[in-house]
C-alpha cells in the first residue's frame, strides 16, 4: 500500500467526528435561531397571542430537549477529539456547558414556572396577559428571553470557532513523529 492511498483512507475516516460536531453543531444552532427569531415571530404576527403563546411554547419545549440531546453529545464528541490531540475542540467544551447551562435553565426550570402560570390563568377562564400571574409570567418571560439570547449568541460564537477538519488533520499530520 502507497503511503498517498494510506493517508486517504486515514483522512476519509479520521473526518468522520469533525463533520459530525459540524452537522450537531448546526442542527442546534440553527434550530434554535430559525424557531426563536423567525417562527415565534411569525407565530404571533399571524394568530391570536393565546394560540401562538401555546404553539410556541410547544416548539421551545422541543428545542430544549434537541438542546440537551445535542449539547451532551458535543460536550462528549469534543472531550474525545481534544483527547485524540485536535486541540481546537479544547476551547469549545467551555462555550458547549455555557449554552448547556442555559438551556437547562431557560427550559427546565423557568418554562415549567411560566406553564404553571399559563395553565392557573386558562383554568381561571383568562389568557395569562390579563390575569393576576401577568406580572410574575412577564418577569419569568423576560428572564427566560435573557437566557435565549446569551445562548444564542454562544451559539454564533460556536459556529464561527469552528475548527477546520481539514486544518486540524494537517496539524496533526504535521505533529506526528517521523
Amino acid at each position: 500500500m502507497s503511503t498517498a492511498s494510506h493517508v486517504g483512507s486515514a483522512t476519509s475516516v479520521s473526518l468522520v467526528p469533525h463533520r459530525l460536531f459540524g452537522l450537531l453543531a448546526m442542527l442546534w444552532v440553527g434550530s434554535q435561531l430559525t424557531i426563536g427569531y423567525a417562527v415565534a415571530p411569525i407565530l404571533f404576527a399571524s394568530l391570536e397571542r393565546v394560540v401562538a403563546g401555546e404553539l410556541a411554547a410547544q416548539l421551545f419545549r422541543l428545542e430544549g430537549l434537541i438542546g440537551v440531546v445535542c449539547g451532551v453529545l458535543l460536550l462528549g464528541l469534543s472531550s474525545v477529539l481534544a483527547r485524540r490531540g485536535a486541540l481546537g475542540y479544547r476551547r469549545l467544551r467551555w462555550i458547549l456547558a455555557a449554552m448547556l447551562l442555559c438551556v437547562l435553565i431557560g427550559y427546565f426550570a423557568l418554562q415549567p414556572f411560566m406553564n404553571a402560570l399559563r395553565v392557573q390563568a386558562m383554568s381561571a377562564g383568562m389568557d395569562v396577559a390579563s390575569s393576576p400571574y401577568a406580572s410574575r409570567f412577564g418577569l419569568l418571560h423576560g428572564v427566560s428571553s435573557l437566557f435565549y439570547l446569551v445562548q444564542s449568541l454562544l451559539g454564533a460564537w460556536l459556529v464561527w470557532l469552528l475548527p477546520s477538519a481539514r486544518g486540524t488533520l494537517v496539524q496533526r499530520v504535521e505533529t506526528a513523529p517521523r
